[in-house]
């Protein structure tokens, strides 16, 4: 299962969760602890770079927040982000350097590495996205099964027990969600890999593919010039 692990999916560079990042095998074993980890880290967090406007809520200097917005902590927002009109962070959120939330975008329970944009309409909710991910307009993570039961991580017909009712998409570097998709609760998706706008995802998706449909996913072509 080593695709499947945070140093297969992810630059731990790329993230002020660095240390936290280091603390687990696999992601979603991270989700239960991001609210407990912002709160130690931003008591550690430059003066001269943050600016705490809250209970838990630390923002860069740098950054820039519409009026519209709303954050609750815990929550971290590192340098350079711009959160948009009427985005809605709910606390638990890591929100990285150089990072878009945009119009009435959801975020719950989720760290963002450095580059990650989810501008338009999108919900990311108990996931993890890597550096320079990209979510289209619409696309979400839907993270609780409609039966409410424990949700499992599926790889190669393998059922991995996650012990939470509670868990997104673990999407890696670079990964681009095409508009209106939906990641399921069960989805991990590899680096530099695009999935096609509606398309309805589920399991466990390779790195360096484009997935246009459920069974049909393919390689891309590297061109050399």
């Amino acid at each position: 299962m080593d695709e499947l692990k945070i140093t297969s999916l992810y630059n731990l560079n790329e993230t002020i969760a660095q240390d936290y990042m280091k603390s687990a095998e696999y992601p979603w074993e991270l989700l239960s602890g991001i609210g407990d980890f912002i709160k130690k880290l931003g008591k550690t967090l430059s003066a001269d770079i943050f600016e705490q406007v809250g209970e838990y809520v630390w923002i860069a200097k740098s950054s820039t927040v519409a009026a519209t917005a709303s954050i609750s902590g815990p929550c971290i927002i590192d340098e350079d982000v711009e959160v948009r009109h009427c985005a809605f962070i709910r606390g638990n959120v890591i929100v990285g350097k150089k990072c878009v939330v945009g119009n009435s975008t959801e975020l719950k329970n989720a760290i963002l590495f450095n580059g990650v944009q989810v501008p338009h309409y999108n919900y990311v909710g108990d996931s993890i996205l890597g550096h320079k991910a990209h979510m289209g307009a619409g696309s979400i993570t839907s993270n609780v099964k409609s039966d409410k039961s424990i949700v499992k991580m599926i790889w190669n017909g393998e059922q991995i027990e996650t012990g939470l009712k509670k868990v997104g998409s673990m999407i890696g570097d670079c990964v681009e969600i095409g508009c209106n998709t939906v990641l399921n609760p069960d989805t991990i998706i590899g680096r530099n890999t695009s999935i096609y706008p509606l398309s309805i995802v589920r399991g466990y998706v390779p790195a360096d593919v484009i997935y246009k449909k459920q069974g049909e996913v393919v390689g891309r072509i590297h061109n050399s010039f």
